[in-house]
């Protein structure tokens, strides 16, 4: 994961502004002229950081701003977008003061693999189990220390936040959750048994923990965003309000609202 940030002061009458890019052409030279126009910050020193890319590019530039108060504002270069604005060059300023601000809150995910150790990672989207071999996986699954589902054969099985449950959860068939509601959304990836079980919502103070059965035979590993770990044996995730994201975006096409339009897409 990259590094943390100092804590920042909030939006500023004349902001510094952090470009950063997916590193392709198109976006490497809109980025020259944006910061020939409004200047080249320091992403350490800046109020607000602009994310010229696809939202591989957002989520990474979220996770490096994670607790440092800076809001991060994206512009789109990438595929999707679902997390960009539309690119323009002209009163940039004025775009950012204007801005909707949305607040996310990561999930912690802490991960004992096969040799007994401890891992952990944040993840803004989701965090994902999958099975590493030919053969499904095996999970328990705990809500509260309380076992649930005592057996899930399955590729694997994901926890998302309201933020990611347009994401890789929706292409699971899992549920669109509103993105301020206080849930989280549990769901299988290609279940086999039980075939019908279709996932759970759950409150976002739950703890969820995944045990792997059979797991020298049936290898699994634990991704949060994008930082993985092979051959694990549990992993405990929940979320973390002591750590937050601001993302940005222009009046009329909130992240609430791109959530709520999604549920209407055939």
């Amino acid at each position: 994961m990259l590094g943390r940030l100092n804590f920042r002061r909030p939006h500023v009458a004349d902001p510094r502004i952090c470009f950063v890019t997916n590193n392709t052409p198109a976006a490497n030279d809109a980025a020259d002229h944006l910061r020939a126009r409004y200047g080249k910050t320091p992403i350490a020193s800046a109020d607000f950081v602009v994310a010229l890319g696809g939202d591989g590019l957002m989520l990474q530039t979220l996770h490096r701003v994670m607790g440092s108060n800076i809001p991060a504002y994206g512009m789109n270069f990438g595929s999707v977008g679902f997390m960009m604005n539309e690119f323009s060059e002209d009163e940039l300023d004025k775009r950012l003061a204007a801005a909707h601000r949305t607040h996310i809150y990561p999930l912690s995910m802490t991960v004992l693999d096969s040799s007994g150790e401890t891992h952990s990672a944040l993840a803004i989207n989701e965090v994902s189990l999958f099975r590493s071999s030919y053969q499904a996986a095996k999970l328990q699954i705990f809500v509260d220390g309380e076992s649930r589902l005592e057996e899930l054969i399955c590729d694997g099985a994901l926890l998302s936040t309201p933020a990611g449950s347009t994401a890789y959860n929706l292409s699971a068939h899992g549920p669109i959750l509103p993105i301020e509601a206080q849930l989280l959304a549990l769901t299988p990836i290609s279940p086999f048994r039980p075939r019908r079980w279709r996932g759970a919502i759950l409150s976002n103070r739950a703890v969820v923990k995944f045990v792997t059965r059979e797991a020298e035979k049936r290898p699994v590993s634990a991704v949060a965003d994008n930082v993985e770990f092979q051959n694990v044996r549990e992993v405990t995730v929940r979320e973390d309000r002591s750590q937050r994201v601001t993302l940005l975006f222009d009046p009329g096409t909130s992240l609430e609202e791109r959530v709520l339009s999604e549920q209407f897409r055939f």
